[in-house]
């Protein structure tokens, strides 16, 4: 079920013209907030200093596809709640969900089927919106404190020989998100599962992707206990990973986030933020002017 107006107020719009922000932070208008979703790596060849070469890959993972670099990075848990909307699914709908087929299903604690899709319409949503390192559009302010869902980790790969787990050493690095949306979402929030680890048997990335594949029922079964933890029950999950095998020598991130910010002043079209909620992507880039 997409979210539509109601009485809540869902009003998410930051005090800059060409920048998001930060949920909750001063000159944002509404109470509202959207979730945007995000994958990625980033490498970087390595120094002797591994703090450092972490802080450059962890950079690098936050401006590559979906450009959120430059930010103060607030970690909050993982849910998008009654107030919230998520981005490309309840504003500005990325019509290509329209033909996802669901990739599996898995039983939820009442029984029913809970449908697993490919988060890939989500994820592109998310860089319509804040644009890419080289071709921005509307990213969070740089400076900006931004509330995230995220997991990440780091790892090198040495440069000859095979890698020492105990020296916090791998030949690759990934990571999953995973959006569970509510059947009532009026009084239940959706939930974001984050994942990141390692990989450590070879430097073969289709060994690593037939791991990732087996590793999303994993990820699955964890929505559907923290569901029943809670009592709620998920009509659909939509997920995605991204992983990187490193070069021999290279330092890796893998960062999985979910940002949750208000709209630049002008993402929102002149027809008013609530119409977002009945335009597709198409519609919203054409609206705000990227055609």
């Amino acid at each position: 079920m997409r979210k539509t107006i109601s009485t809540i107020d869902r009003t998410a719009i930051s005090g800059y013209p060409n920048f998001c922000d930060g949920y909750a932070r001063p000159g944002n208008t509404g109470n509202g907030y959207v979730s945007v979703v995000k994958v990625a790596t980033g490498t970087v060849e390595k120094t002797d200093d591994f703090l450092l070469d972490g802080i450059v890959a962890y950079d690098r993972a936050e401006a590559n596809d979906a450009y959120i670099g430059q930010i103060n990075m607030e970690t909050a848990s993982s849910f998008c709640g009654i107030a919230g909307n998520v981005w490309g699914y309840d504003l500005a709908y990325n019509s290509a969900l329209n033909t996802l087929q669901p990739m599996f299903a898995v039983k939820q604690y009442d029984g029913t089927d809970l449908p697993v899709f490919n988060a890939g319409p989500l994820i592109d949503a998310g860089m319509s919106l804040f644009g890419t390192e080289p071709h921005r559009r509307f990213p969070p302010a740089p400076g900006a404190h931004v509330i995230c869902a995220n997991k990440s980790t780091t790892n090198s790969r040495p440069l000859t020989g095979a890698p020492d787990p105990a020296r916090n050493e791998a030949y690759g690095v990934w990571c999953y998100i995973a959006l569970s949306i509510t059947r009532d979402r009026y009084n239940s929030a959706d939930l974001f599962i984050e994942d990141a680890g390692t990989w450590t048997e070879n430097d073969d990335p289709v060994a690593l992707e037939a791991f990732l594949e087996d590793h999303q029922r994993s990820v699955a079964w964890s929505i559907v206990a923290c569901g029943k933890d809670q009592s709620v029950l998920y009509d659909r999950t939509f997920m995605s990973y991204a992983y990187v095998i490193m070069r021999p020598g290279f330092v890796g991130t893998a960062l999985t986030v979910a940002p949750y910010v208000t709209l630049a002043q002008r993402a929102v079209p002149p027809s008013g933020f609530n119409t977002l909620y009945d335009m597709t992507l198409a519609d919203w880039e054409q609206a705000v002017g990227f055609s």
